[in-house]
């Protein structure tokens, strides 16, 4: 399976965007599309309080599958059932829910209201997605696992540990999972499996569920050294594992260009003797949590994605694969090593890559040039001439077409690539992405030529 991972908690394009991307996905390798909706997806009756303003309608989810059918994708929609649960959690409703009453990030597993309110979300997503055959219950990076009073009192009352605490709650998801939907398949994240002995994790268990877990990680340099069992020989391990990759992230969570690295491990490796089957999970990033701010956007991350699928396709970045990136993406050239392609291009939001790496690459560095560094403004008109408005005009003006040249043709840019991002962005993502990479700089030029006018 190579499934890109559509993670909506932050940048969740239009469907209309996501008819243009799939037939790229799969023209490039994709078989399938792991959906995280967060508060995207239209939940309804009493959890309707968790949908975005801009949710997905029923409508759009039966869309989405429709496309993704129509292109040979498997749709699995991935619902989080422990930690990276801030879209709930978030909410004064549920606040009693939390691990820690502090922080919004994790359930606590020993409220029943837990359980009841994971079984709904469940519910009416998998009741959404009924061709689906897997689902995705996440169950990553718990937070403060254990550090709340009713786990503290567990713990001391049942000789257990935070790991028996994490595989009993996933034992009685995975139950009603079973229980509810025989013969759906399940996947799930496994850093916190890596934290529990082999012998726990024997005598707990997950249940009856047939339970794939998924090393989440983010270096594809520790591949198939995450199961204690599987470092030493090939042997089976005791819970199924799974092996995956992910193009890298940003180096940042507020990098807005995406780096270009390759996702892959030479099959001379051996990998494919201690696991099997095989999982790729191919994601660009759009936010870290739901409290972060957007970093890239998935139109710029589309010639990083298209390497990483074309490298698993063809067992490592060869000629064939290099040239079946540039014809499909209708590019000159990539370098890897600068992050950068040569061309104009032609995919989905291909106008969008090009804008965004104008305003990654010289809007503030232009801006910063131009107030910082023109002399005859730090001279004649400083923040104090500003201030107490006056200056002598014959000094001004020297600087003053260049000024205003430089606002007038970043004023039309940024119009240009509004409009850009509305056709494939709601209005909270636009809003967002440009309070947060091009308003900072410009709003700078702004007041300059309002204070010179």
């Amino acid at each position: 399976m190579r499934l890109v991972h559509l993670d909506l908690k932050g940048a969740a394009p239009r469907v209309s965007y996501l008819e243009q991307v799939f037939p790229l996905l799969s023209q490039l390798g994709a078989n399938g599309v792991l959906i995280e909706y967060e508060d995207m997806f239209p939940f309804k009756g009493e959890l309707e309080i968790l949908r975005s303003p801009y949710a997905y309608s029923e409508e759009d989810i039966e869309r989405i599958q429709q496309l993704a059918e129509q292109h040979r994708l498997e749709v699995v929609p991935l619902v989080q059932t422990f930690g990276h649960v801030e879209f709930i959690l978030k909410h004064q409703k549920y606040q009693h829910l939390r691990e820690v009453e502090r922080f919004p990030n994790s359930f606590n597993p020993h409220i029943p209201d837990t359980l009841a309110l994971l079984k709904s979300v469940l519910s009416q997503v998998i009741e959404k997605h009924r061709r689906s055959t897997w689902i995705h219950i996440g169950a990553d990076e718990v937070f403060h696992l254990g550090e709340g009073t009713d786990s503290k009192n567990w713990m001391s009352h049942n000789k257990g540990d935070v790991g028996t605490m994490y595989l009993k709650h996933m034992k009685e998801v995975l139950g009603f999972l079973t229980a509810q939907y025989w013969g759906l398949r399940v996947l799930m994240w496994d850093d916190m499996l890596r934290k529990i002995s082999v012998g726990a994790l024997r005598g707990e268990g997950t249940g009856t569920a047939v339970v794939a877990p998924v090393p989440g990680t983010h270096s594809v340099s520790t591949l198939g050294r995450h199961c204690p069992q599987c470092q030493q020989e090939p042997r089976p391990c005791p819970v199924g594992m799974w092996v995956s990759g992910q193009h890298e992230e940003p180096e940042a969570p507020s990098c807005c260009w995406h780096q270009c690295h390759l996702a892959a491990v030479p099959a001379e490796s051996g990998i494919a003797k201690h696991v099997s089957p095989v999982v790729w999970w191919l994601s660009p990033s759009h936010r870290y949590d739901h409290y972060s701010v957007l970093c890239e956007l998935l139109p710029v991350s589309i010639p990083s994605l298209a390497i990483c699928l074309q490298t698993l396709v063809n067992g490592g970045f060869t000629e064939e694969a290099k040239r079946k990136v540039l014809d499909v993406l209708a590019l000159e050239s990539v370098q890897l090593e600068q992050s950068t392609c040569e061309g104009r291009g032609a995919f989905p939001g291909v106008e969008i890559y090009h804008m965004v790496e104008q305003v990654n690459g010289h809007l503030k560095e232009s801006i910063l040039k131009a107030l910082e560094e023109e002399s005859a403004i730090k001279g004649w008109f400083s923040p104090y001439h500003r201030k107490h408005q006056f200056g002598n005009p014959r000094n001004m003006e020297s600087f003053g077409s260049k000024v205003l040249k430089l606002h007038e043709d970043w004023e039309s840019f940024v119009r240009d690539l509004r409009a850009q991002l509305e056709r494939i962005y709601f209005p909270d993502t636009v809003e967002e992405w440009m309070e947060e990479n091009v308003n900072p700089y410009l709003d700078q030029l702004r007041d300059l030529v309002r204070d010179y006018r």
